[in-house]
């Protein structure tokens, strides 16, 4: 996921929908982007660094989380 990314979207009071409408480009194509699922194109970078102020470096960064379970625990139970 991109939690950066996903910071400054709300950050900026935008919806997902709202930044796909945005960018011009579809509202599943923009959940991959935000999940690390797709990479992106530089033009789309560009354009998210000019709406939300914030570095597309810093945006492109994918964490590492490990998921729970549906209960919110980790992997170890706790």
């Amino acid at each position: 996921m991109r939690k950066n990314l996903k910071e400054a979207r709300q950050r900026a009071g935008l919806t997902q929908q709202q930044m796909a409408d945005k960018l011009y480009i579809s509202y599943s194509y923009y959940q991959k982007l935000e999940s690390g699922e797709r990479r992106g194109d530089i033009a789309i970078w560009d354009a998210l660094e000019d709406i939300t102020g914030v570095q597309q470096r810093k945006l492109r960064e994918v964490s590492r989380e490990v998921r729970g379970d549906e209960h919110g625990r980790g992997m170890d139970g706790r």
